[in-house]
């Protein structure tokens, strides 16, 4: 099953605007990154990326190490930047593909990913926008319980689903289906609590595009852009900060 904590994990020491901890937390796959097996023909790198499998060396600093994922998206109010599922890791990433100097010899595999299908579509369907406690097995054995909700269907990997938690507000991608027939996911009974009543056709404004900043601990500032709305959540918004490749989700209503 998942692990939750790895011994190798980088911890993000930083507090999101909610005053959520946001600590880096790897589920499922250690903090590693392998090198690919025989080489395939490339393509080379293109501005329409969603949809392929891509690889690429990763420098920071005089480390260096070779990345393989899937472009998932293309964030519209800023095409530059991409939205990644990395194999080994649980969370998406958010980076300028083409622009990012870390980003070192970028190559695109030329076939598309294929859809994946969907065993049970109704339960997939309703899932969406339901809070959850996702059970995960830490390293010392018994089983611990991660509350969060599952925002949507994953876009170009339809099997799987984003999800975001309350430890750990960042974006993480799962096969919940899997998670909840082997009964380590649990849908939640709706309370209503602190749920906003709307009028039926009623338009929320949206708020994706708009700049936004928050004060840290010790003086400064982190700057970041909204980038997308959750439609199953109208309030709950993806949030792109200029110095963390990580995608936050907040919920502006209940931070602002």
């Amino acid at each position: 099953m998942k692990t939750p904590f790895k011994s190798n994990t980088q911890q993000r020491e930083d507090t999101g605007p909610s005053g959520v901890s946001a600590n880096l937390m790897k589920k499922k796959n250690p903090h590693k990154k392998h090198r690919a097996g025989p080489s395939q023909p490339l393509g080379p790198p293109h501005r329409n990326l969603v949809g392929f499998r891509i690889q690429h060396i990763w420098k920071e600093g005089s480390k260096s190490s070779q990345w393989n994922g899937t472009v998932l998206d293309q964030v519209p109010v800023n095409p530059d930047l991409y939205l990644i599922k990395y194999d080994g890791f649980d969370c998406i990433y958010g980076l300028e593909l083409l622009n990012d100097p870390r980003v070192i010899g970028l190559q695109v595999l030329p076939e598309r990913v294929a859809p994946a299908r969907v065993s049970d579509s109704l339960l997939a369907d309703s899932m969406i926008g339901k809070a959850v406690e996702h059970m995960f097995e830490t390293e010392e054995g018994p089983k611990e319980e991660w509350r969060g909700m599952v925002l949507a269907r994953a876009p170009i990997m339809t099997s799987w689903f984003y999800i975001t938690y309350e430890k750990d507000p960042v974006l993480y991608m799962y096969q919940l289906l899997d998670d909840y027939k082997e009964g380590d996911l649990r849908i939640m009974e709706e309370s209503g609590d602190g749920a906003v009543e709307r009028e039926p056709g009623e338009v929320v404004d949206s708020l994706v595009g708009k700049q936004v900043e928050y004060a840290i601990e010790g003086g400064g500032k982190r700057c970041g852009m909204v980038i997308h709305q959750v439609a199953a959540k109208p309030s709950v918004y993806f949030i792109k900060f200029q110095d963390d490749f990580h995608i936050y989700v907040y919920d502006l209503v209940k931070t602002a």
